[in-house]
């Protein structure tokens, strides 16, 4: 698997990702609100994610009444390492304050 540039944009969706729960799954446009960046950055980022083996995407199986059906997005085991070791290495990236020796506070 190739690496992802990990963009200040990128970061943000990989911190939503992170946020994630089963009872509260991580979708589309809760991406967007919640990285604060629009459609047009978060899918193309939620697309090379998905190809490079980070994350997959599921579609919602309950009923949707008025609205199409949600994709909802998770991490897999590489892309939660990946996320971690990039947490470690640019920890005020991912809002972390960083120690005096280097790790994060």
């Amino acid at each position: 698997m190739a690496s992802i540039r990990l963009t200040r944009p990128t970061l943000e969706v990989l911190k939503v990702l992170l946020s994630a729960t089963e009872d509260d799954p991580a979708w589309g446009l809760k991406i967007c609100e919640e990285a604060d960046l629009g459609s047009g950055t978060v899918y193309p980022i939620l697309d090379r994610l998905t190809e490079q083996g980070w994350i997959t995407g599921r579609e919602e199986t309950g009923p949707h009444p008025g609205r199409p059906a949600r994709r909802y997005y998770e991490l897999t085991a590489f892309g939660l390492r990946a996320t971690r070791e990039a947490r470690t290495r640019k920890p005020r990236l991912f809002g972390l304050r960083t120690s005096p020796h280097g790790g994060a506070a």
